[in-house]
């Protein structure tokens, strides 16, 4: 049975600053119960979907507290305020008390992401992906065009299932038996009972653009997170074992924004909507763990938006590397480190393409502190990457002062 949940009540008056920008070891998160509060960032490089002022059952303060990284906003009190605080510890027995509280944090946080992920690929690539099922023959080209046979013979394979009067579907069959002997072919179809799925590496395991009614939680191995944007493969994450992925689409019921391909041989647990919902009751520490992972990728997806601020893309560059360790909780203070992303991923990061580049790259290669060992990035001084990165963040402080501030909020 559920123990006894002690929430806290706290006033604040009109005006007061209830959580700052910046600050560190948030553990409170809080849930509104009286009054207004005015939400604010010192990059506000998108316009929040909904606005920036929140009412009586409007949270903040979450994405903080259950990431473990610093506050990404500046609460103020627009009116006397009376608030309900959270501990960070308390947020399972919320979830068995108040099932509906966490959903609400769960369900916003999910389509926050959808529409920030869109922001982020419209400021980089300066377009964004389809969204429905015909994507995937223009997934299925790219990889095609690549030689990454798995991917294509994926995408091609879920084209057909998904669009059978696609204008497309007779040049597909031609792309399948062309290629099918160079691809290793994995299962595509599940039955809903079969919840432990292993894919060998390079497999697809959803491609964007069609329907999805499951997540899924690493057990073994790793997965990243792509998406196919003018032609170009913009790596988003790459996933760990005890990682959820696939959310969003179980959540809202919408196609997959992006595709999931394993990074090296892995086993995944699938979850389709049945199971989501009695879990939510019977295993609260899932959906903590899915508020954690939901958390920490709005911080990371803020801080990659600040990041297109930066004109400079060496500076973007230094930018991306410092915002990855952090992500990864690297401190500061070590020596030196190695990422699990090469050159190429990195250049997808920042929204250049391998030609336009290919010059950026060999100037942060100029740098003999930072190297890259069997196709992965390597820093040997983890200091250097801070102070770079700080003089490109003054440079563009100081640029911005200059000229206004630049680029209007979308």
């Amino acid at each position: 049975m559920a123990g006894q949940l002690q929430l806290a009540f706290v006033n604040f008056k009109k005006d007061s600053y209830i959580i700052v920008e910046g600050k560190q070891n948030a553990d409170h998160f809080f849930i509104i119960r009286q009054g207004k509060v005015l939400i604010s960032k010192d990059v506000e490089v998108v316009e929040e979907e909904g606005g920036n002022i929140l009412g009586p059952g409007d949270f903040f303060g979450v994405v903080a507290t259950m990431s473990a990284h610093s506050h990404i906003e500046t609460a103020r009190a627009l009116t006397d305020v009376t608030l309900i605080s959270v501990a960070k510890d308390q947020y399972g027995q919320l979830i068995q008390n108040n099932t509906p509280v966490a959903m609400k944090i769960i369900l916003q946080f999910s389509k926050r992401m959808r529409y920030l992920d869109d922001a982020l690929t419209r400021l980089t690539l300066k377009n964004t992906g389809d969204s429905d099922a015909t994507h995937l023959f223009k997934v299925g080209e790219y990889y095609a065009k690549q030689s990454q046979y798995n991917q294509a013979y994926y995408a091609y394979h879920q084209y057909i299932k998904y669009c059978p009067r696609g204008e497309n579907m007779q040049l597909v069959r031609e792309r399948m038996a062309k290629i099918g002997p160079y691809a290793r072919i994995t299962k595509f179809d599940y039955k809903p009972e079969e919840f432990n799925r292993s894919y060998p590496a390079n497999a697809m395991i959803f491609a964007e653009g069609e329907p999805g009614d499951e997540l899924y939680i690493i057990q073994k191995g790793s997965v990243k997170i792509t998406k196919i944007v003018d032609n170009n493969e913009v790596l988003l994450a790459v996933l760990k074992t005890g990682d959820i992925f696939g959310e969003m689409s179980l959540l809202e019921s919408k196609p997959r924004a992006a595709s999931a391909v394993a990074y090296e041989d892995c086993v995944v647990l699938a979850v389709n909507r049945v199971n989501f919902a009695r879990m939510i009751s019977t295993q609260p520490q899932i959906i903590a763990r899915l508020t954690t992972l939901l958390s920490e990728r709005i911080w990371f997806i803020y801080k990659q938006l600040a990041n297109t601020l930066i004109t400079d893309p060496l500076g973007r560059m230094y930018d991306a590397l410092l915002i990855q360790l952090e992500k990864d909780r690297v401190p500061l203070s070590s020596a030196g480190y190695t990422f699990d992303f090469g050159p190429k991923e990195l250049l997808n990061m920042v929204g250049l393409t391998q030609s336009d580049g290919a010059l950026v790259l060999r100037k942060l290669l100029e740098n003999q502190k930072i190297r890259v060992i069997q196709e992965k990035i390597n820093v040997s001084d983890i200091s250097e990457v801070v102070k770079q990165t700080e003089y490109f963040r003054k440079m563009q402080k100081i640029e911005k002062s200059r000229h206004g501030s630049g680029r209007p909020a979308l």
